[in-house]
């Protein structure tokens, strides 16, 4: 290894690092273009059930009907409230769009939580004043 001689102006940084830089910015751009291309290519069907079975399935949990061994001591009957009326406004309004064969299971699902909440609740709702029961009726 070289010795700088003392007085001599110090190196210029290694341009490895901008270069480094400059190709992660490139690898970004090109996954969110990717990203993008790949949303484009889904049809709305698909996106709308996505969004559909995440909703029950973190009202699944709130419930708790999650796999873990611990799963009672996640209900939140509050959080699953919500959870619920999301998803029954979202089949509710998307069922005309995404044909009977796809809402059909999905709404299935939906009763099943609003009967799951109404079973472990400690203060009944009147029927048709459960979670989602304003779009999809009473479910008793």
């Amino acid at each position: 290894m070289t010795a700088i001689p003392e007085g001599s102006p110090a190196p210029a940084p290694s341009s490895d690092a901008s270069r480094i830089h400059r190709w992660e910015e490139r690898d970004a751009q090109a996954a969110a273009t990717d990203v993008v291309r790949d949303i484009a290519d889904v049809p709305a069907v698909e996106v709308v059930s996505s969004a559909c079975i995440h909703l029950m399935s973190a009202a699944a949990v709130k419930l708790g009907l999650g796999d873990e061994a611990d799963a009672d001591e996640l209900v939140d009957l509050d959080e699953a409230r919500k959870l619920i009326n999301a998803l029954a406004g979202l089949v509710t309004a998307a069922a005309p769009e995404i044909s009977d064969s796809h809402a059909r299971p999905i709404r299935d699902g939906l009763r099943t939580l609003q009967l799951r909440f109404r079973e472990i609740s400690r203060i009944p709702d009147a029927p048709g004043s459960g979670p989602g029961e304003k779009y999809t009726g009473s479910v008793v």
